[in-house]
């Protein structure tokens, strides 16, 4: 039975639970709400796993910080020996607007230090991954804070909708395949 990783990026701590930097955490725990089960403390941090129509998903919120990501990732893919065409990485995106998700099975880092390291990890681009849309409407010289600060008030009230899409093209991506993920939910 193959097995699946879903490695939703984020940031460990309170000053950062309701950053747009972590919204894979949002949806690994929305995931993991949908799914029924807890999140469970364990190496390179926290872990939900359950079976989904048979298969056996692990759902990771490293606690590596978003640079070393990579590291958290590398080692449950070995642990669990789950290829790397299993996994899906969820992370951030500020060259797409707010909620848009874009699936992809291959891909630079684009500047993002959380992709960053898992591709220094793996020695690869080829993995997939999804990208949620957090816009890019800060000024000039404050990207940081703006992926480090939290959503506006009209954000928070879409982004419940938002995170259970993007949940269903997770679930979509294990059960039917990443090109019917991709079609089904890219652009959504």
């Amino acid at each position: 039975m193959q097995k699946f990783l879903i490695a939703g990026l984020g940031n460990i701590g309170e000053k950062y639970i309701n950053s747009r930097h972590n919204i894979g955490f949002l949806v690994a725990d929305e995931m993991a709400k949908n799914a029924g089960f807890p999140f469970v403390a364990t190496n390179y941090g926290a872990m939900c796993q359950f079976k989904f129509r048979g298969r056996p998903v692990h759902i990771l919120k490293p606690d590596t910080y978003m640079n070393l990501s990579g590291n958290a990732i590398d080692y449950w893919l070995k642990k669990e020996k789950i290829p790397i065409s299993n996994l899906m990485v969820i992370t951030d995106d500020l060259n797409l607007p707010f909620g848009t998700l874009r699936m992809r099975s291959k891909g630079s880092d684009g500047g993002h230090n959380g992709l960053k390291s898992i591709q220094e990890k793996l020695n690869t681009t080829q993995y997939p991954r999804l990208r949620f849309g957090i816009g890019d409407t800060f000024h000039q010289g404050k990207q940081v804070d703006y992926v480090l600060g939290d959503w506006t008030q009209e954000e928070r009230e879409l982004l419940q909708t938002r995170l259970e899409i993007c949940s269903e093209a997770v679930f979509a991506f294990i059960f039917t395949g990443l090109n019917n993920a991709m079609n089904e939910f890219n652009g959504k």
